[in-house]
């Protein structure tokens, strides 16, 4: 196994037993003895892997006492571990493909449920540019009114925009386009300009 794909597991594995043993702060992971009968890698390969993961400020050894948590504030943690894990291409490429269609059967819950008034306040935040891009969808989640639609998307959004080092600013036009097929209820020109939305997006600095 190369090295990458040990590091990649073991933080899959760092991040499921957050997830599943619902670990806090300074809660202790796993031995290397552990990890590496868990993963079937060597020992040598399992230190090499939590030593980078130190390195990164994840995780913490403490002499004679064993390997911990660090001391982060509310889900950073968990928001590491994801941009640890995605730096593999395959799985950045497959949050960026689900993220967009997530977002187009959000359009057609939108074009069933959404009314003129709703869209035209949407339009109004956009064109006052009080919303960002972000924004703009989360704010037609909330129209489609689907919470699981909604946790489901948040997590897509922050791990994507944790592996990039830049921000997508999209076509504002389109944007003012893709609210009027909405409020026309016209599926086929939703679809086209939300397509033509991703495609025009112009991308600059985050910092």
């Amino acid at each position: 196994m190369a090295n990458t794909k040990v590091y990649l597991e073991i933080v899959k594995q760092l991040r499921e037993m957050i997830s599943a043993d619902k670990l806090k702060s300074g809660d202790k992971i796993p031995s290397e003895r552990e990890l590496s009968e868990r993963l079937n890698v060597g020992r040598s390969s399992v230190r090499e892997a939590l030593r980078a993961l130190e390195l990164l400020g994840l995780i913490e050894t403490r002499r004679g006492e064993g390997t911990f948590i660090r001391d982060f504030q509310g889900n950073q943690l968990v928001q590491l571990l994801g941009t640890f894990i995605l730096q593999d291409e395959k799985a950045k490429h497959d949050v960026i493909e689900t993220k967009n269609l997530m977002e187009m059967d959000l359009l057609r819950l939108v074009l069933k449920r959404a009314d003129k008034k709703e869209l035209l306040q949407i339009r109004n935040l956009v064109e006052n540019e009080q919303l960002n891009d972000d924004q703009f969808f989360y704010q037609l989640i909330k129209i489609a009114d689907n919470y699981l639609f909604s946790r489901i998307w948040l997590v897509l959004k922050d791990y994507y925009n944790s592996v990039h080092l830049e921000k997508v600013v999209y076509n504002r036009n389109i944007l003012f386009l893709l609210i009027d097929a909405l409020i026309e209820k016209d599926e086929e020109k939703t679809l086209s300009l939300y397509r033509q939305l991703r495609n025009l997006s112009i991308i600059t600095d985050k910092y």
